[in-house]
């Protein structure tokens, strides 16, 4: 009679990937919105314009960073490379929006 071994998942393994989906889902959703709203604020056409090409791009970021969170090494590395884009995008904006910047 042999024993099989069950060939599951580890648990390192599950949280990475937990890590990677979170990073697609809620970083990219962050990242994406970040990108919407520094192209309707910054975009140099009318304003309904700018909004509508902001959607538009949004969409291909969400996508992008999908792709990205998955590609990565790890999920830390994910999450590294979402921070170092979307951190000094949210304070350009941030600044943007009470008159410090351009």
């Amino acid at each position: 009679m042999s024993r099989r071994k069950t060939t599951g998942i580890s648990p390192m393994r599950a949280l990475d990937v937990t890590g990677r989906a979170t990073a697609a889902v809620f970083g990219g959703y962050a990242l994406a919105a970040l990108v919407a709203a520094a192209c309707a604020r910054w975009l140099p056409m009318a304003r309904v314009e700018a909004v509508v090409a902001g959607m538009l791009v949004s969409f291909a970021v969400y996508a992008a960073v999908a792709i990205f969170a998955f590609a990565s090494r790890s999920a830390a590395h994910a999450w590294i490379g979402l921070a170092a884009i979307g951190v000094p995008l949210a304070v350009a904006l941030a600044a943007s929006l009470h008159g410090a910047a351009p």
